[in-house]
């Protein structure tokens, strides 16, 4: 059976979409492919213009480097460096010289004040999300891809990475796409998804969490 199934959908620039359906709707692997993390097995997925599964490996890297940003729910930290040098490493990588002011506001935000030289393994799974978080925004890229990114944190602290979200879409101008098993996260997004069985089933403009706790019990 295919994880995804005659899906055509397009984010807007400057857009927050939120992704929502039950375990094994396609959610985490609509994301894989439309970050060019995965290659689907027929069809196009397009990025500021390019079509990514045309790309070479080389040119996926430098577009995915420079123009998209993956909050990973595995999150994806170098064990040996600290949450600062984490949040910086893709700049590095880019021969980009990061403004470490952005960087202490972002890890600020995100709750991680006084961690900067902590490493993966002296943090908590939640503290560890927050700084795959703040990597992710460094660079505002084009476009944002993330996976359940408030499911390990707080309430106090997902209400801040929300609001990081929604101001790199009304700030910045950047695209925001992000699977939530949340109404309260989706409510945040410009529109709301829903996949069944690897197929979009239903989308909801601007609703309010209520609206789509409904929709998730069936009830329109």
């Amino acid at each position: 059976m295919a994880a995804l199934r005659q899906v055509s959908v397009a984010f807007p620039r400057g857009t927050f979409t939120a992704v929502m359906g039950p375990s094994g709707s396609g959610k985490s692997t609509l994301l894989q492919c439309s970050s060019g993390l995965d290659r689907p097995d027929s069809g196009a997925v397009r990025i500021a213009g390019q079509d990514v599964t045309r790309l070479r490996e080389k040119e996926l890297a430098v577009l995915r480097r420079d123009q998209v940003g993956v909050i990973f729910q595995a999150f994806n930290l170098v064990p040996s460096l600290t949450a600062w040098q984490n949040v910086i490493l893709p700049s590095r990588l880019a021969r980009r010289r990061p403004d470490p002011s952005r960087v202490r506001e972002l890890l600020h935000r995100v709750g991680l004040e006084g961690r900067e030289r902590h490493r993966p393994a002296q943090l908590s799974g939640g503290q560890q999300q927050r700084v795959a978080i703040a990597r992710a925004l460094l660079g505002r890229p084009e476009v944002l891809f993330a996976d359940e990114p408030t499911g390990a944190l707080d309430r106090s602290t997902g209400h801040e990475v929300l609001a990081l979200l929604r101001e790199a879409v009304d700030a910045f101008g950047q695209t925001v796409v992000m699977v939530t098993h949340d109404p309260q996260a989706a409510a945040r997004a410009d529109s709301v998804l829903f996949l069944t069985d690897g197929q979009i089933v239903d989308v909801l403009d601007r609703p309010s969490a209520d609206q789509i706790g409904m929709r998730l019990g069936g009830r329109r």
